[in-house]
């Protein structure tokens, strides 16, 4: 039978999505890229916003319209915080975020009977880490390693912890063993992900630090990267361990959410903005080439126009390398959901648009202020005439070069700055 996947959301949604192909691969499905072709069809749904919602929807009903005789699966995030809203849907089997090994057997029952199957099953304190594991990532010179799942956080905006649980993490001993297979089948670059990635080990004694470290250990492994991470818990004593690995890559995407005091205690966030800038000014201390990504909200319940324009000259005070900047969406069973103050749709749109042209202006400074400077580049795409890849502080970086240089680690020297990145030649 042929499947064919559609993964919304995070990079621990791809993760499991990978997880989920090679377990149907290994029992013999194979997957096609036509959704008109496949015997069955996997959504992975993210729930992180309203619009996340909407495409799911979208999905479900769209799929099902285009191939009516395939099996439809409705995984992930969305199903496991609504269960009465993806009931609803189209689907065929429905399930959360939990009891991925059952979706062959799930199939299976499916095809025998043809009734619509709804596998939900709650987040309990005391949850175990999933089983869970990968050989390889498709299409990708780097591959993900999900190493926390869940979060014990309390943003008022965020519906996550209801997805995703309480946090939970995987053992040192199976995150090293992972990375030595993907090492073996190629993967020169490990990215650590998780649902509150900096929670990493509280639940086993252990830190973020300790996860690096163990990967450091892989002999083939030549890169590490992490996720994204909570601001607060990015001390300087994980910063100085960090520092120490040697194949560790620079590059922190630090949550900021907003970058006014105001905004960030109603959504709860447990630092301010002069912490958050602390982090910023250790980081770089450390490392001089550091790139700082991030994500920032605009039109959160309550804020004020001068709010935003705190939180916008705070975004540039910083300078990001990547911001991914986005409206504010009511989710319901959230904090906020019962918060008086609601920004106007068309005044939240004019401030992410604002915000985001601020932010692309601040990262075109940073790249024109490479101009001059080496780095090392992991190649991993073709487009057009160049290679495309990311330096270690995970500025894109495009140059003229033969296809045989894809999925190779170059030195190059930088030559000219781009919009989203920059040109360069190689050494």
């Amino acid at each position: 039978m042929q499947v064919f996947f559609h993964t919304l959301g995070c990079k621990v949604n791809q993760y499991e999505t990978q997880q989920i192909r090679e377990d149907l691969l290994g029992l013999g499905y194979t997957e096609t890229h036509d959704p008109k072709e496949a015997d069955v069809i996997l959504i992975n749904s993210c729930t992180v916003t309203a619009e996340s919602d909407r495409k799911t929807r979208q999905l479900v009903r769209r799929y099902k319209k285009v191939n009516q005789r395939a099996v439809v699966i409705l995984a992930g995030c969305m199903p496991q915080a609504f269960p009465k809203e993806a009931e609803k849907l189209p689907a065929d089997i429905i399930m959360g975020n939990k009891g991925r090994a059952v979706i062959p057997s799930a199939i299976s029952d499916f095809l025998k009977t043809g009734e619509k199957a709804l596998l939900f099953s709650p987040h309990k304190k005391g949850d175990s880490f999933e089983n869970c594991k990968i050989n390889r990532f498709s299409e990708r010179t780097r591959a993900y390693i999900k190493i926390e799942d869940g979060c014990d956080r309390g943003c008022t905006y965020c519906i996550i912890p209801k997805a995703r649980g309480r946090v939970r993490s995987k053992t040192l001993e199976d995150i090293r063993k992972e990375a030595a297979t993907l090492s073996k089948n190629g993967f020169l670059e490990i990215v650590l992900v998780g649902i509150n990635l900096s929670s990493y080990g509280l639940d086993l004694g252990l830190t973020l630090a300790d996860a690096v470290e163990e990967v450091a250990k892989v002999e083939g492994v030549k890169r590490i990267r992490l996720g994204s991470l909570e601001p607060d818990l990015t001390n300087l004593p994980l910063l100085t361990r960090l520092k120490k690995v040697e194949k560790f890559c620079p590059q922190f995407h630090l949550s900021l959410q907003s970058g006014c005091d105001e905004t960030l205690s109603r959504m709860n966030r447990l630092y301010n903005t002069k912490e958050y800038k602390k982090v910023v000014e250790n980081i770089r201390s450390l490392w001089g080439n550091a790139g700082i990504t991030t994500d920032i909200m605009v039109g959160f319940i309550g804020e004020t126009d001068e709010e935003f324009e705190r939180s916008l000259n705070f975004a540039k005070e910083i300078g990001f390398v990547k911001a991914h900047v986005f409206p504010y969406s009511v989710r319901v069973g959230t904090a906020a959901e019962k918060m008086q103050g609601r920004v106007e749709e068309r005044v939240k749109q004019e401030r992410a648009a604002e915000m985001a042209n601020a932010c692309n202006n601040a990262s075109l400074n940073l790249f024109e202020g490479l101009v001059g400077t080496t780095c090392e580049v992991l190649f991993e795409t073709q487009q057009g005439a160049y290679i495309m890849g990311y330096n270690e502080a995970y500025v894109p970086i495009l140059t003229k070069a033969e296809e045989n240089c894809l999925h190779k680690i170059l030195k190059v020297k930088i030559i000219g700055a781009l919009e989203n990145g920059a040109l360069a030649e190689i050494i």
